[in-house]
């Protein structure tokens, strides 16, 4: 069963591991040392190789080291939505380094 939380182990933005990722559609967590997700995004139909295609660009704009936890997901575009609220219903607010994501998220429900 998939829990709502992206729960993978961190691994370091490196281009090894990039080149590792799958080309498939998903989301993706990219966070610091800490393990405190910095930006919650996504690899869409038009990546033309998907996650790897998404991670890669994220490597080559990075000014430091950054660590990243995918998920293959045909429904990404939800799921990238459901990972903003939680991190919102967590947090009280959006990753530090999020774009503004362009659409209006609700609220979870208490559990």
């Amino acid at each position: 069963m998939m829990g709502i939380r992206i729960e993978k182990p961190w691994a370091a933005l490196t281009g090894d591991a990039v080149r590792a990722v799958p080309g498939q559609l998903g989301v993706y967590e990219l966070g610091d040392a800490e393990g405190r997700v910095l930006r919650i995004s996504y690899a869409g139909g038009r990546a033309p190789f998907g996650l790897r295609s998404e991670l890669a660009a994220r490597l080559a704009e990075a000014a430091g080291p950054l660590w990243f936890r995918i998920e293959v997901n045909q429904q990404y575009l939800t799921r990238w939505q459901e990972l903003l609220m939680v991190h919102l219903a967590d947090h009280g607010d959006l990753p530090p380094e999020q774009p503004d994501p362009g659409v209006r998220l609700g609220r979870l429900s208490p559990g």
